[in-house]
């Protein structure tokens, strides 16, 4: 073998999860993502076992114990274990790994790969070239064309890490590759003798699974075929039931204990993973389904992954989509029957509950059934949404750029207590219009839930309390109050979509914006894409960068003064227009002084004090905005104190 004739150094890289644009990928790193019934990780570790490799170092952004665990059986190969919390590139990495290696070749594989090349083509490729660094490419997909695309797969020579700055972010394409030839030093692409899929979302997921089942629907042996006639091709692993009226078409590979029910039709390529039931009449077409998946009947699932464990209710149709798991939808068929059973003694409980209730009130004095009846409302509300909340809860300590939702209930409960003497003297007034509200904030509910939207069903939590508010207390009162509730809008966050669309603009805005001030400045900078490179230090704007997490901040501050204040609406909403320009300044005089503070402080912990704490010291600088803005406001619309008018007399010399 090639590689047995040099020092080998193996680098797998794992990168880490991507927020906001899949939810799968957000919940699981891409590196995890199951080929054939393993992990990627896993798969890609049992090929270099059985190609002689015994040691790797696995490079990835905050989900190293993730990894870790996943792979904790399998221990036929020293692994160790890189940890980024912040982006340091793919040169970077490999810096990182090998800052004490003593072999003379590295090998960079990605972790999301279906199906690796062997060790020894990709090295003996690099030994032929009798370069410094080769970058593989994916064989061309027509003879008009030399390559095809890169693969991220790359082997070098060790000495190319002199080029790598000692700290920060660093790329091979955007950074290594540029300093290489500028060192007249050799850089060759090498073409693989097949092709290699690697993904890094859901569409080059079910690209790389599909074309895999194309081509070689065994999978690396994992799958045996058990029919082919015609354009029905079916792939088994282990004991699957295959309803005699299912209908197959193209190539679908099955693993054990899976259920296809009659009436059912699958297109190919589509990958079954264990224990996943497909009820009757529904269709699945180039779709992957992991583990534990639940398919109901009538559904419509085309170019989807559904998730371990995830259910797809009856009549669901998903295009393009990716099913996230709930907790909620792993309720078995026994609590479904008992969940029936209960539906069936709804009436009986419904009626002993309003008899308990009709004693308590009663015996209570006629001020407190009202408060009485409002409280069991109110905990009925919070125990249907529990779900809700707690997932609401989880994306504010997961998501930067959402955490300031957490204060969002804590500072409407504190305005209602400012304005407490207000509301108190507001005449209590049921209003069933509410009631109607309630019901259309429930279709609202229903429908996320339905359609799997989970931003629908974050809304209708605001609905439902907006509903319930102008029911059991009025008009009035709904006036009084109607602006806090518009406030707890804050708590939410964008739908996806929004979010993916406004994201890269912004991203893009902060970079520019950023390298503007640094000219002015008289700083020497260069932009490639996401990177600005100003002396001999390089500040990449990352996605969490963008600013998203300054204007929803800022948009709770601002909209807390707002609504504390006592100034007229014009002022108000002037004020509130203005947040969102003056949250991108801040982000972008942070970005400014980062990257000044990047070329004279070297070292981790400082670096990490200028990322993390820098966007906290952009707060009060954004409040006291706010307050110039009223300030100003005041001084251009108050008029001048009216003056007593008064004679100078005297006698005047002749």
């Amino acid at each position: 073998m090639a590689f047995n004739k040099i020092r080998l150094k193996v680098v797998v890289l794992a990168g880490g999860r991507d927020f906001g644009r899949c939810p799968v990928a957000t919940r699981l790193p891409t590196a995890l993502w199951p080929v054939a019934g393993s992990p990627a990780l896993e798969r890609l570790l049992v090929d270099l076992v059985e190609q002689g490799i015994n040691k790797v170092t696995i490079c990835s952004n905050g989900d190293s114990s993730l990894l870790q665990e996943s792979i904790k059986s399998f221990n036929q190969i020293e692994v160790d274990f890189l940890d980024e919390p912040l982006p340091v590139g793919t040169a970077g990495a490999i810096r990182d790994a090998c800052r004490d290696a003593k072999e003379d070749t590295i090998l960079v594989l990605p972790a999301n790969i279906v199906d690796a090349p062997t060790v020894d083509e990709i090295v003996g490729a690099h030994l032929a070239n009798k370069a410094d660094l080769t970058v593989m490419f994916n064989p061309a997909g027509s003879k008009d064309a030399a390559f095809g695309r890169p693969v991220g797969i790359y082997v070098c020579k060790s000495s190319v890490l002199r080029y790598t700055p000692k700290d920060g972010y660093f790329d091979i394409k955007e950074g290594l590759i540029p300093a290489l030839v500028q060192a007249d030093k050799v850089v060759q692409a090498a073409v693989l003798s097949m092709r290699v899929d690697v993904f890094r979302g859901r569409r080059e997921y079910l690209n790389a699974i599909g074309d895999s089942l194309v081509h070689a629907g065994d999978m690396s042996g994992v799958f045996k075929l058990c029919r082919h006639n015609g354009t029905e091709e079916i792939w088994k692993s282990g004991d699957v039931t295959i309803d005699s009226q299912a209908r197959i078409h193209g190539p679908i590979a099955v693993m054990d204990g899976t259920h296809i029910s009659k009436g059912s039709i699958i297109f190919g390529p589509t990958l079954i993973s264990r224990n996943v039931t497909i009820g009757e009449g529904t269709l699945v077409s180039n779709s992957v389904l992991w583990d534990g998946a639940e398919i109901g009947k009538g559904c419509f699932i085309d170019r989807c992954i559904v998730d371990y464990n995830a259910r797809v209710r009856t009549g669901v149709c998903l295009e393009e989509k990716a099913v996230v798991f709930r907790p909620e939808s792993m309720m078995s068929r026994t609590s479904r029957r008992t969940s029936q059973s209960l539906r069936e003694n709804t009436g009986r409980f419904v009626q002993a509950i309003n008899q308990s209730l009709k004693r308590v009130s009663e015996r209570m004095p006629e001020g407190m059934t009202f408060g009485f009846l409002t409280a069991i409302v109110i905990l009925a509300v919070l125990w249907s949404y529990w779900l809700g909340i707690v997932d609401l809860w989880t994306v504010w300590q997961k998501s930067d750029e959402y955490s300031s939702g957490l204060l969002v209930p804590f500072l409407a409960v504190y305005i209602l207590w400012s304005r407490r003497k207000t509301i108190a003297s507001v005449p209590l007034k049921p209003c069933l219009l509410g009631a109607l509200a309630l019901i259309l904030a429930q279709a609202v509910r229903f429908f996320g839930l339905f359609f799997m939207y989970g931003s629908a069903e974050r809304l209708s939590i605001v609905l439902t309390t907006a509903a319930l508010v102008l029911m059991l207390f009025g008009w009035q009162l709904f006036k009084k109050v109607a602006t806090v509730l518009l406030y707890l809008c804050l708590m939410l966050p964008w739908p996806n979509r929004v979010q993916a669309a406004v994201a890269l603009p912004m991203q893009q805005w902060a970079t520019s914006s950023a390298v503007f001030c640094l000219e002015m400045l008289g700083y020497a900078v260069v932009r490639e894409g996401n990177i600005i490179h100003i002396g001999q230090a390089s500040v990449a704007v990352a996605e969490a960068c963008n600013g998203l997490r300054m204007v929803m901040a800022f948009f709770v501050i601002t909209g807390l003064v707002v609504l504390l204040v006592r100034r007229a609406w014009w002022e108000k909403l002037i004020v509130l227009i203005s947040s969102l320009p003056i949250a991108l300044l801040c982000n972008t005089i942070r970005l400014t002084v980062t990257a000044i503070a990047f070329t004279f402080v070297r070292g981790e912990y400082w670096e990490n004090i200028f990322h993390d704490f820098g966007g906290y010291a952009m707060m009060p600088m954004a409040l006291a905005a706010v307050v110039g803005e009223f300030w100003l406001l005041t001084k251009l619309t108050t008029a001048p104190e009216n003056s007593t008018p008064f004679t100078i007399t005297g006698k005047v010399k002749t």
